[in-house]
């Protein structure tokens, strides 16, 4: 493994804390059948793809959903949507900020308008863009109009940086995202349930 330079951070579930099962239970209480097969970690319905790419509105999301719903309003929809978000632990921080000293980080994620304008006001627009600032570029699918695993998205995120593959460690829970990766040649580690990112450093950059 050559040097690395270049950190590429996922975010849900990597740095931001995501419980998924609780969107999904919260689609259950609207009335929504199977929702476990509508959205999960591995498994999404093409319209949460959509979402994600940028390639329709919010409304037009909370309308579908509301179609499959008992009569659920838009902001029960919205709010359950945004049930899974969680909030990210002060030793992660920590570990970006130091890491940033010597790396140049890059965040990958795939999300939509709606989680990130719920995470702002949550986290207040003072402390998202300090955290913004840890990060030497910050990629969110549904600004840029596509989304991992795609191989595109891997391919700008190398080419805007002038970033070798082999230089370049990505961190991520999703396996279909690390075996995309892969097949470019990045460095990988997949993130377990188990794991932790407050863990790993310096044991996985060489």
């Amino acid at each position: 493994m050559k040097k690395i330079t270049h950190i590429i951070f996922d975010f849900g579930a990597v740095i931001i804390n995501i419980d998924y099962d609780t969107t999904i239970q919260a689609f259950k209480n609207l009335g929504i059948k199977n929702s476990e097969k509508l959205y999960s970690k591995k498994i999404q319905n093409k319209l949460f793809e959509q979402l994600e790419e940028g390639k329709i509105s919010n409304q037009n999301f909370i309308d579908e959903i509301k179609s499959i719903s008992d009569y659920a309003t838009n902001d029960e929809i919205v709010e359950a949507w945004n049930m899974m978000l969680g909030n990210i632990p002060e030793k992660r921080i920590r570990l970006l900020e130091s890491l940033s000293k010597n790396y140049k980080l890059i965040l990958l994620s795939n999300t939509n308008s709606i989680h990130i304008e719920r995470i702002i006001r949550d986290f207040g627009e003072k402390k998202w863009n300090s955290f913004k600032k840890l990060f030497y570029k910050f990629y969110l699918s549904h600004e840029l109009g596509m989304r991992k695993p795609n191989e595109e998205i891997f391919v700008k995120v190398l080419s805007d940086n002038s970033i070798e593959a082999e230089n370049a460690l990505f961190i991520d829970d999703s396996p279909q995202h690390i075996n995309a990766a892969r097949k470019l040649k990045i460095n990988c580690h997949h993130l377990k349930k188990s794991e932790e990112i407050t863990d790993l450093f310096p044991g996985i950059i060489q």
